[in-house]
């Protein structure tokens, strides 16, 4: 949708954001907006060291991946021969 915006749209959406809000209050918004850019940037980084640091520790692998045999629980066999 947004792909079809031409250069006309986007002036015409400009000048409607002006009057709507009125150019005194655009620098302040603007202003707010990138700082609450910069503070989910540094959260979403935040989050990726945090994913690297937990992967690290766990020997590199994220725990989805584990490789091994399966065994049977001998207690599980064995309450299933005392049913019987």
């Amino acid at each position: 949708m947004l792909g079809n915006l031409g250069p006309v749209h986007l002036i015409i959406l400009l000048v409607i954001i002006i009057l709507l809000f009125g150019a005194p209050k655009l620098p302040g918004m603007a202003r707010s907006l990138g700082q609450s850019m910069r503070i989910f940037k540094s959260e979403v980084d935040g989050l990726k060291n945090d994913s690297k640091k937990n992967n690290e520790a766990n020997g590199g692998t994220n725990g989805s991946v584990v490789s091994g045999e399966v065994i049977n629980n001998p207690t599980t066999d064995q309450n299933k021969g005392s049913q019987n």
